[in-house]
């Protein structure tokens, strides 16, 4: 429970993944989803597997109707207290990013357990005061993947952007074989059936949030049936005389896709762009940040080559790889490159009076259960030092101002 001189919760509106369907009342009976596949799928002569799943996924998500859990955010109160800070101080906060496969049935199958396990060791990590203080998720869309932060025991958590949010035009600089040249058969050029999958939870008040999904035609293959993008949020840490910014995003796969490698290269070109000019646009450079997710970059040189020519910040790795003697690597690092190794990477940036330095390295969720692994991802977890001196400035006390009760996901929603 939060002090109640420091923060108070508040929720904001419910989130739906789809309408219901046009034409049927709130509340009124629906056909089943399977029948009604069966009916589908007994006139269609699909061209490959991918394309048969692409069809029931089609049908289930535009005639199903998904709830999501409410973001739930924090409002700053004054405290008394502020005017006292300590000239100097440091604290810790640990932060991890996991992509927990929470794609929906018949894309994965019996994924609902695993899911539900995950919440299970977070919420017994919490019992223990030992679970992150913050989480960056990816892949969260399911019902049951959605509700890992409300389950677990997070106070606060937001969602990235909703299926129907709308996106930007597509830009001046994307490629003329990208798009005019749309693969339906692979996914692109059809609507969005699923969110961004994107979460971000947090034991600290969340007082501010922003979500942008990439510009149109601007994905490639598969990746094109989920709104992916990027996820915002500002969280107050007490004690700590500036807030901290975090950011969250998912970029375009490679062989997933379903398209040539040419292609999905392209995408995801245009989409480091997108998130770093997001990052640059929302961002105050006088806060301390740091931002995460599954960057798709695993032993992929000409993806790398971009993000590390476009982006101003390191990533921890290789901070890491640099301060052996100040950072605790509990990763098994092959190379000289190790984020090469991974395709889950965190990266961070100092405030003006803030100092943010990784101290510890680690896996999280990497240990089978029941024969298997939790996810197809392991969670990247890094403990940071968060440390200050004179002049501790006033955001605190200056309280910033909770996102206005409006879900911006929502907006051109058909």
């Amino acid at each position: 429970m939060q002090d109640e001189e420091f923060g108070k919760k508040v929720r904001h509106p419910s989130r739906s993944g789809c309408s219901i369907g046009r034409g049927t009342p709130a509340g009124a009976a629906r056909a089943d989803p399977l029948s009604r596949v069966r009916s589908l799928t007994s006139r269609l002569r699909p061209r490959s597997l991918r394309l048969a799943t692409l069809c029931v996924l089609t049908l289930l998500t535009s005639g199903g109707c998904a709830s999501f859990p409410r973001d739930q955010m924090g409002v700053c109160l004054p405290s008394a207290a502020e005017a006292h800070r300590p000239e100097r101080g440091d604290a810790t906060i640990s932060v991890l990013t996991y992509n927990v496969e929470g794609l929906p049935w018949p894309i994965r199958k019996k994924r609902g357990t695993r899911l539900r396990e995950i919440v299970s060791q977070l919420a017994a990590l919490r019992s223990a005061g030992r679970a992150p203080d913050i989480v960056l998720l990816q892949e969260a869309f399911s019902g049951d993947a959605s509700r890992i932060g409300s389950r677990s025991g997070y106070p606060y958590f937001v969602r990235g952007p909703s299926t129907h949010m709308r996106r930007a035009p597509t830009s001046a600089a994307a490629a003329r074989q990208l798009v005019t040249r749309r693969n339906r058969t692979k996914g692109e050029g059809l609507r969005r059936f699923l969110p961004s999958g994107l979460y971000i939870l947090s034991d600290h008040p969340i007082v501010d949030t922003d979500r942008k999904p990439f510009r149109k035609r601007e994905c490639a293959g598969y990746d094109c049936l989920a709104n992916k993008g990027i996820l915002y949020a500002r969280i107050l840490l007490k004690g700590v005389p500036q807030p901290l910014e975090l950011f969250d995003t998912h970029l375009n796969s490679r062989g997933a896709a379903g398209v040539s490698a040419q292609r999905s290269l392209l995408a995801h070109q245009l989409q480091v762009e997108e998130l770093m000019s997001f990052i640059e646009q929302r961002r105050s450079p006088d806060y301390p940040m740091i931002f995460g997710g599954d960057f798709n970059m695993r032993n992929a040189p000409d993806r790398f080559e971009t993000f590390a020519t476009r982006k101003s910040w390191p990533l921890v790795h290789e901070w890491c790889v640099a301060r052996e003697n100040v950072c605790d690597v509990q990763l098994s690092w092959d190379g000289d490159q190790p984020w090469m190794d991974t395709q889950d990477l965190q990266g961070f940036a100092s405030g003006k009076l803030v100092q943010v330095s990784p101290i510890r390295l680690e896996a999280m969720f990497d240990v089978p259960w029941r024969g298997a692994p939790l996810s197809d991802h392991d969670g990247l977890l890094v403990t940071y030092r968060l440390s200050w001196q004179r002049g501790s400035g006033d955001a605190l006390s200056r309280c910033d101002a909770p996102v206005p009760d409006v879900d911006p996901g929502l907006i051109g929603a058909p």
